[in-house]
C-alpha cells in the first residue's frame, strides 16, 4: 500500500500541511510513521479524500438541477480567452483546474468573467487514466 508524505498528502487533498496535521490530532486523519517521518496511508488518503468532496459537494453554493451530469465541480472563473466563435473557460474547483470550450454566444450570455462563480458539470464515456512513473 504506498503511503503519502504529508506535504503531498495535504496538496492531493487541497489543504494545508497544517490543516493535515490538525485533522491528524483531531483524529479525523491517522498518520503511520516510518522511518522518522509522518505519513498517511492510501487508503486512509483515499477516505479523507472522499469525505472532504462530499463535504465539498454539500456546501456547494449552487444546487444541481435536474441532469443527468453527476461530475460537478464548484469553481471560480479564473480566466476566459474569446474568438469570433468559440471561448475558452478556466475555472479554479478546489485543488482542480478545468478548462472548457464553449460558444462565445454562451459565454456572454453566461457572463463568465474572471471572478464569476461557477459550476462546470463534466459527464464523458472516455476518461483516461496514468500513472506517474
Amino acid at each position: 500500500m504506498p503511503r503519502y508524505r504529508v506535504k503531498d498528502a495535504a496538496a492531493l487533498l487541497g489543504v494545508s500541511d497544517d490543516t493535515l496535521r490538525r485533522w491528524a490530532d483531531a483524529g479525523r486523519a491517522t498518520f503511520v510513521d516510518e522511518g522518522g517521518r509522518q505519513a498517511i496511508d492510501g487508503l486512509e488518503l483515499v477516505r479523507l479524500a472522499e469525505t472532504t468532496a462530499a463535504a465539498a459537494t454539500q456546501l456547494a453554493p449552487i444546487p444541481a438541477g435536474r441532469e443527468s451530469a453527476r461530475n460537478r465541480f464548484v469553481g471560480v472563473v479564473t480566466k476566459v480567452v474569446r474568438d469570433a466563435v468559440m471561448a475558452q473557460v478556466e475555472l479554479q474547483c478546489g485543488p482542480h483546474r478545468v478548462t472548457s470550450l464553449i460558444s462565445r454566444e454562451s459565454a456572454d450570455e453566461l457572463g463568465l468573467e474572471p471572478g464569476v462563480l461557477a459550476v462546470a458539470s463534466v459527464k464523458s464515456t472516455n476518461v483516461v487514466i496514468e500513472v506517474p512513473e
